[in-house]
This record gives structure tokens, C-alpha cells and sequence, in this order.
């Protein structure tokens, strides 16, 4: 595979994981705002399959076009800007672990209180705090790699 190929699959696999992330979270922060246990139980079944379908892959397919590209060019592995990246990358990946089973739990908390025609359970708003909070450093981190990827400073 050539380097120019190599970088646009990198390029387009780190758009789907930002942009996935970033969609699943507003249309989950959305359905978690609106309240209703139908609306908020469909958002996490589709954003549990988001995660898998297109999240999941777009984390394999990075690091493996991320380093190949670095053995190809030749830059040294001890470079700064390739040991934040894989620092940031691994902390994003350490947030995102824990937060694909507390969607997977969420979802199937929504589901239980929409068919029962009961509100959100007070277990439902906890994991949905920490779901929250996981995702902000996650996010910086992610923000950071791709300066670090535009800028090698």
C-alpha cells in the first residue's frame, strides 16, 4: 500500500471515530434530555451499534495506519509528537472501554423502563454521569492527537 493511500485510510478512519463519537454522544445527551424511556432506549440501541459498526473499527484501523505510516516515512518512534499521540490515543481508548458497557447497560435499562412505561431508573441517570464524564477527556485527547497528527511539532 502506498503512503498516500495509507494516509487517507488514516485520515478517513480518524474522521469516523471523532465523528461517530461525537454524534452518538449529542444524539445520547439528546435522548437523555428529552426524558421519554422509548425515545432514550431507541437512541442507545442505535448508539451501541454506532460504537460497534463504525467506532470499533475506526480504533483498529488507526494505530495500525498510524505506525505503519511511521515505519514507512522513517520517523524516529522516539519523536514527541508519536509518544503524545499514542499516550492521548491509549487514554481516549481507556475512557471509551468503560463507556461502551455502561451504553451497553444504559440501553438495556431504557428498554426495561419503556416497556414497563416506567421513568429512567435512578441507576440509568448514575451510569449516564459517568458515561458523561468519561467523555470529555476523550474527547480533549482525541483533539490533541490530531494536532499532534497535522502539526509533528
Amino acid at each position: 500500500m502506498t503512503y498516500l493511500w495509507l494516509k487517507t485510510l488514516h485520515i478517513v478512519s480518524a474522521t469516523v471515530l471523532f465523528g461517530t463519537g461525537l454524534g452518538t454522544a449529542f444524539y445520547q445527551w439528546r435522548a437523555w434530555r428529552d426524558g421519554d424511556p422509548r425515545v432514550v432506549a431507541a437512541v442507545a440501541r442505535e448508539v451501541v451499534r454506532a460504537d460497534w459498526w463504525f467506532t470499533t473499527p475506526a480504533i483498529i484501523i488507526q494505530p495500525l495506519t498510524g505506525l505503519w505510516m511511521v515505519a514507512l516515512v522513517g520517523y524516529p518512534w522516539s519523536s514527541r509528537w508519536i509518544v503524545f499521540s499514542v499516550a492521548l490515543y491509549l487514554l481516549a481508548g481507556a475512557c471509551w472501554i468503560p463507556v461502551v458497557f455502561l451504553q451497553m447497560r444504559m440501553r438495556d435499562l431504557a428498554a426495561a423502563a419503556a416497556r414497563n412505561g416506567q421513568p429512567l431508573p435512578q441507576a440509568y441517570r448514575r451510569l449516564f454521569r459517568i458515561w458523561f464524564a468519561l467523555g470529555w477527556p476523550a474527547f480533549a485527547a482525541l483533539l490533541a492527537v490530531f494536532y499532534l497528527m497535522v502539526f509533528k511539532p
